[in-house]
């Protein structure tokens, strides 16, 4: 049995992601999450086979969720569902870790090969993207970053996502249930890493990056 967390904030498209996974013999939806924070803390508990994720989630997008996922769970195979064809989105999905990329007009079918796909211990590009080889794909995400926000630890992450959509330091707290004085210090420990001064520079710097939904 091939168990899968689907993770999107849209509810409509989930429940018609799990009734058409379920339809399939051998697949178990086990989890749904609507935010990117979820997410992670679902495949931590849970540990599935695979974690569908969209790339645009409000608490992490899907790039981050990859990041915090590949920490705790080096088996669950990641599926990126995305509305963006961009190249570079698919080299940076593919570089931190996801074992296939679709778009969201691919047919069901193409999600039903995904899987079988990266379970099989391969990749899979949805065939819109298929002009380029693979190969050239997986060649540029294998080339080293030196993005400094790469060097975020991923609560750090979790903070400034939170931060940039407008939450105070005592509402980020209670949502990852940590303490404010440590929102305090994970703030400013990634504000320094990345030479942000202010909060409209850590908006504009989300902004830029496509952090924000």
């Amino acid at each position: 049995m091939i168990r899968i967390i689907l993770a999107d904030d849209h509810q409509m498209l989930r429940q018609g992601l799990r009734k058409l996974l379920e339809e399939e013999q051998g697949f178990q939806v086990i989890g749904e999450a609507g935010d990117g924070i979820e997410a992670t803390q679902l495949v931590e508990a849970l540990q599935p086979d695979v974690l569908v994720v969209d790339m645009m989630m409000p608490g992490l997008n899907g790039l981050d969720v990859i990041r915090s996922v590949r920490q705790y769970s080096e088996h669950t195979r990641i599926i990126m569902l995305s509305m963006h064809a961009n190249e570079a989105y698919v080299i940076e999905a593919l570089r931190l870790g996801a074992s296939a990329y679709l778009l969201k007009e691919s047919g069901s079918s193409e999600l039903i090969k995904a899987i079988h796909s990266v379970m099989a211990g391969r990749r899979f590009l949805t065939p819109a993207l298929a002009d380029r080889a693979l190969e050239a794909y997986i060649a540029q995400a294998n080339q080293p970053s030196s993005d400094p926000y790469e060097l975020l630890t991923a609560r750090e992450r979790q903070v400034l996502h939170l931060a940039a959509e407008g939450h105070s330091n005592p509402e980020i707290a209670e949502r990852l249930v940590i303490g404010v004085r440590t929102v305090e210090t994970h703030r400013s420990n990634l504000m320094n890493k990345l030479s942000l001064k202010n909060q409209s520079e850590l908006i504009r710097y989300a902004v830029q990056r496509g952090l924000l939904k």
